[in-house]
């Protein structure tokens, strides 16, 4: 828990000539070289900051552990859903297969009765009918009858020898995965003890240090350290991206018009990156996106905080464990505890686009891994010390921070 769990996305272009072995060798030895890269970034934002500490930091561990926990749970709940699929499959199987054996079976009787009769008829079998004299045409179309005959009951039998086979074999499939299921079922109550125990840790340690959270947030030099953190922090990330092959880029979604929120005037002058004239496929959604969580906008950019100074994105006033959505696709770049910030995800929407997703009770998506737009990626709450629940949101271009809601639709 105390690790960061920092990872940058791997590399998506791979020569079509390597096979699934190396290609697996060679995407370790990457990840291999992106977490001593990581380790050395990690190094440098801590370096400046010598002893000085955040009593914040003593939520850090139960607030990661609440969010891993969730993200297994949520894991685990979609294999569970997979597994039942599948099982329910296997058993629709099994009983287009008993409905087809019953057939053969009924079909293999008939035959069985023809025979009977065409034998009572002929007076024996095929070579009985043949040595008793009787009209050549008459014995050569018998025999043609019996011998057809004798040709489906055989292929009967061994079509309802097969599917005796294959029922035994889909009544094992079916035994594994009713097993799977049970596993993943006592996973999930694993998972949720230990997030119980977490959310218990949580409350504990935020009684005791309450009021010591509530005095340091007041002081205006540790918000200016937060946010230097954040900003060393995704320069960091972006000298990182810089090393590593870009990702494919994602077609721009449509998105659908939205009302927006009203706009107040800056309160406070934040400095504010010039997006004009930048192209790619995050740029064509200016003016189109959804704002990350359904919510109050309790914190505008630009506007004064109750701390001091003034808000570098948006802070989106919402229930716990409310879903957060990614505004655009991208990659996940960055998803693990920062002071000042709880359990922060960061994701990469290339030409330097970032979007910021902080004070998360959860992190359901991990560093490396693709976010389509619209998908869930975190649940709302109030981690890091924040005194409400609520999402902290920001969106910046080559490390600058601006406004949000110049992006959103209205």
């Amino acid at each position: 828990m105390k690790s960061w769990l920092l990872l940058l996305a791997l590399p998506a272009a791979v020569a079509m000539a390597v096979g699934p072995a190396e290609r697996k060798v060679e995407k370790q030895a990457e990840l291999k070289e992106v977490k001593e890269r990581i380790e050395d970034l990690r190094k440098e934002l801590t370096k400046s900051e010598g002893s000085r500490s955040s009593v914040a930091d003593q939520l850090r561990e139960a607030e990661s552990a609440i969010s891993t926990a969730n993200r297994r749970l949520k894991e685990l709940g979609e294999s569970r859903a997979e597994t039942r699929a599948e099982l329910a499959e296997l058993e629709s199987q099994q009983q287009r297969l008993t409905q087809q054996t019953a057939s053969q079976q009924a079909q293999l009787g008939r035959l069985l009765r023809q025979q009977h009769h065409a034998d009572t008829a002929g007076g024996g079998d095929a070579l009985q009918t043949l040595i008793k004299g009787r009209d050549p045409n008459l014995a050569a179309r018998d025999w043609h009858f019996l011998t057809l005959l004798s040709r489906a009951k055989a292929e009967l039998i061994r079509s309802l020898s097969a599917a005796a086979a294959e029922k035994r074999q889909l009544a094992g499939a079916a035994r594994v995965k009713a097993e799977e299921i049970a596993r993943i079922e006592a996973r999930q109550q694993e998972e949720r003890a230990t997030l119980m125990a977490s959310m218990r840790e949580r409350q504990a340690v935020l009684a005791r240090i309450a009021d010591h959270i509530r005095v340091q947030r007041r002081e205006i030099d540790t918000l200016k350290r937060d946010e230097q953190r954040l900003g060393k922090l995704i320069d960091g990330l972006a000298k990182l991206a810089a090393k590593m092959p870009r990702r494919k880029p994602a077609k721009a979604p449509s998105v659908a018009p939205k009302g927006g929120e009203p706009r107040a005037a800056p309160a406070h002058p934040v400095r504010e990156a010039d997006t004009a004239g930048t192209g790619g496929a995050f740029a064509s959604l200016r003016g189109k996106l959804k704002l990350p969580v359904k919510g109050t906008l309790a914190g505008r950019f630009g506007t004064a905080r109750a701390e001091g100074g003034a808000w570098k994105g948006l802070f989106i006033r919402a229930g716990e464990g409310a879903e957060v959505r990614a505004v655009a696709a991208g990659r996940v770049v960055f998803a693990d505890w920062l002071r000042g910030f709880g359990n922060l995800l960061i994701i990469d929407h290339d030409d330097g686009f970032l979007s910021v997703y902080g004070n998360n009770q959860s992190l359901l998506r991990q560093p490396g891994a693709d976010a389509r737009a619209g998908e869930v990626v975190a649940t709302v709450g109030n981690s890091g010390g924040n005194p409400e629940s609520g999402l902290y949101f920001e969106l910046r271009h080559r490390g600058q921070v601006f406004d949000p809601m110049k992006w959103v639709a209205r």
